[in-house]
């Protein structure tokens, strides 16, 4: 066994040793339909499609979106519409998308680069584009607070300055950001980070878009018996909807033909619930080089890389000719019970997608040994630490008020953020910042961590904690949220805001409709 492999299964071994019992919810139905009940329920938990896929269809590269410089601003425009696409079964489904009928385009900007996003609503229904992972002022965030009605448009601006990373967009429409995201409304935005990588000196990293740095998006879906989209929802499973069936940039069955020596695939879990354990079918090692916010200090050998809803990470996979291998995620250590883990995907597997390597490859360096600085956020500069319990569907005993403030935090200070799950499947996720996992139940946090990170999972009885420093724009009067990303518990009202202020400022009061674009 590998050192990799044995330190994950150690890490595994202690998380099981804090599992907790079967949620109430799944208890009760369990008990209330008997013993007969109890195996079905037990039955149809598991969804293992190893070995299952057929890998017919190629997999669909999100084309990169399109963007004019006007007055020194890069601008995008950016229409969400309703429409119905043929997801690879042959009856069309009701899906929804970005300048399409399904999924969005990858928006791609740099490090020192004005931007702006010229949104338009073409849908029925109220929604916003939140731009996850993303460091920049509150009121161009994309949050609850700036829905934009059925008709209507909304244009924010800022300047990109954070380090190269993979970050993504979808909806937040508060209650109903489940639906819109499994409807296909998200998509990657790329960070690039010229001057970092002229560093490399010539040792780069893949970097052809849609050739050998590739967009993996993950989600589950559920297929009727026509193949349509439809409810995933399980009524045992807290966590929310789970699928049977993969979408990887839309395709099901998805393969990527390989013509180099290395690959750089930016997994994204893009699902509502599901937590994913990726590595490949043969066990093969790869390199992890970014998290969620950038790349990590130096390449991470590893042979599975664990993403909860809206985390990310890059990884660089060796390939020879002429061979195939699997993508596959095995089941996801949830820090559960046996029995609640079943029932809320603890023991799916999936085989994701298929690369098959040309007979001929071109070459291609290995990664650079050193990728990127530090974080560099000290929690000994903390000048305050902020205690948060995760507790369904409620965060320090509290549901989401769009009107009521939860926390005043001050621009530019650095605070450690104490996060512990009561009990059950949680992440977090805090907007506009990026930060630092310094602790996890006391002890240090594994490699694979060691970046900056926007969105952590946090398994039951779990404390993380987190060092953050908030930015310079200071804005008392516009909120930022913090969430589980669970999209059922963060529609549910999981959920927290906060404002930045400047030193001595008092937050103002909260006025959503001062927030929200005018009707087009």
């Amino acid at each position: 066994m590998s050192e990799s492999t044995a330190s994950h299964s150690i890490r595994r071994s202690g998380r099981r040793r804090r599992a907790v019992v079967a949620t109430l919810a799944v208890v009760a139905v369990l008990v209330a339909g008997g013993g007969l009940a109890f195996g079905a329920v037990w039955r149809a938990a598991a969804v293992d499609t190893v070995g299952r896929v057929a890998f017919a269809r190629p997999l669909a590269v999100p084309p990169l979106a399109e963007s004019r410089v006007v007055g020194g601003e890069r601008v995008f425009a950016l229409d969400i519409r309703a429409g119905r696409t043929d997801l690879g079964t042959g009856a069309p489904s009701d899906t929804a998308g970005v300048n399409g009928t399904h999924l969005a385009p990858t928006v791609r900007a740099a490090r020192g680069e004005a931007v702006r996003l010229a949104v338009t609503n073409s849908l029925d229904e109220p929604t916003t584009l939140h731009w996850h992972g993303q460091v920049l002022p509150a009121e161009a965030d994309g949050g609850p607070h700036q829905m934009i009605p059925p008709g209507g448009s909304w244009t924010p601006s800022w300047t990109v300055d954070q380090p190269a990373a993979t970050t993504w967009y979808h909806p937040h429409a508060h209650g109903s950001t489940a639906a819109q995201v499994g409807r296909g409304v998200y998509g990657m935005f790329l960070v690039d980070d010229p001057a970092a990588q002229a560093g490399w000196a010539g040792a780069g990293l893949p970097s052809e878009y849609g050739v050998d740095d590739v967009p993996v998006m993950v989600q589950d879906v559920a297929l009727d018996g026509d193949g349509r989209l439809t409810d995933p929802r399980n009524l045992v499973a807290p966590a929310g909807p789970l699928g049977d069936t993969l979408l990887v940039n839309g395709t099901v069955g998805p393969y990527l033909d390989v013509t180099t020596e290395r690959v750089r695939l930016r997994l994204l879990n893009a699902s509502a619930a599901r937590v994913y354990d990726f590595g490949f079918d043969d066990d093969r090692e790869f390199a992890m080089i970014a998290s969620d916010g950038g790349l990590l200090p130096e390449p991470v050998r590893t042979d599975r890389v664990q993403l909860s809803p809206g985390e990310r990470a890059e990884v660089v996979v060796d390939l020879v000719p002429g061979e195939r291998t699997v993508l596959r995620s095995t089941p996801p250590d949830l820090g559960l019970s046996a029995l609640t883990g079943r029932v809320q995907g603890g023991a799916d597997a999936f085989d994701v997608l298929q690369l098959r390597a040309a007979p001929t490859l071109e070459s291609s360096p290995e990664p650079p040994a050193d990728l990127a600085a530090a974080p560099d956020v000290d929690p000994a500069d903390a000048v305050r630490t902020r205690t948060f319990v995760l507790d369904t569907p409620q965060i320090n005993g509290r549901v989401m008020d769009m009107a009521r403030i939860d926390e005043v935090v001050t621009a530019g200070d650095t605070e450690v953020w104490e996060v512990t799950n009561a009990g059950g499947a949680h992440n977090f996720h805090v907007h506009g910042v990026l930060f630092r996992v310094v602790g996890v139940d006391g002890g240090a946090p594994e490699p694979q961590l060691s970046g900056w990170k926007d969105t952590v999972y946090v398994g039951s009885g779990q404390t993380v904690r987190l060092a953050v420093r908030f930015g310079k724009d200071a804005d008392p009067d516009t909120p930022f949220v913090y969430h589980c990303h669970l999209l059922a518990h963060h529609d549910d009202g999981m959920m927290g805001q906060f404002v930045v202020v400047e030193p001595g400022q008092e937050p103002g009061p909260v006025d959503h409709a001062a927030h929200a674009p005018p009707p087009g």
